[in-house]
């Protein structure tokens, strides 16, 4: 069975059926909807640079130049640090209440001396059974900030942190941080060991 095509209407039956559709009252009236008009969304007004001061081709800035370096300060490394020891004995041995049981000055030595005297230190005082040891690296030399590579001072005080915690000596030392000011302050460290087995 074929569906047959929908004829359009004549032109007097379009007339006809315009005059009845305008007479007819709608049987819901509905209330227009009339939407809120939104204010118009203006662009941020674009900022102002701030001026630069005169400048003389020649003359030194007065500004502080900024630091290239993005590496973390050996302070900030330790202070981020999980804390592995007793908070208790962490907190006295932070304000310098703790006595230090041994130490070693690594002032003027070579990187290549101070390392297997730093190991061997270490190593022994662990096998002694004590616990707190002090290790003085001195704060280093400060140099001129113009180097385009930030140059750190005091190769040692940056080193001996990482010493500690690379085997041989992670596996006995349990936490490092900088001395109170009364055992050498930041040019000295804090080692704390582990007990011996």
């Amino acid at each position: 069975m074929s569906r047959r095509r929908p004829r359009g209407l004549r032109p007097e039956e379009q007339e006809l059926w315009q005059q009845v559709a305008a007479s007819a009252a709608p049987m819901h009236r509905r209330k227009p909807v009339v939407a809120e008009p939104t204010p118009p969304q203006l662009p941020p007004a674009p900022r102002q640079p701030e001026p630069l001061p005169p400048f003389q081709i020649g003359v030194k800035s007065a500004g502080i130049t900024p630091s290239h370096d993005l590496a973390p300060s050996v302070s900030q490394q330790l202070s981020q640090a999980p804390l592995r020891m007793d908070r208790k004995s962490f907190d006295k041995m932070s304000r310098g209440k703790l006595a230090p049981e041994a130490r070693i000055d690594l002032h003027g030595m070579t990187v290549s001396q101070a390392h297997p005297a730093l190991t061997r230190f270490v190593q022994t005082a662990h096998a002694r059974g004590k616990r707190l040891v002090l290790v003085i690296t001195g704060k280093g030399r400060k140099g001129d900030d113009n180097h385009i590579i930030p140059q750190h001072p005091g190769v040692l005080k940056r080193q001996v942190p990482q010493w500690l915690t690379m085997p041989p000596l992670g596996s006995i030392v349990l936490q490092v941080t900088e001395a109170h000011l009364r055992h050498g302050g930041t040019g000295a460290y804090y080692v704390y060991l582990r007990r011996p087995k």
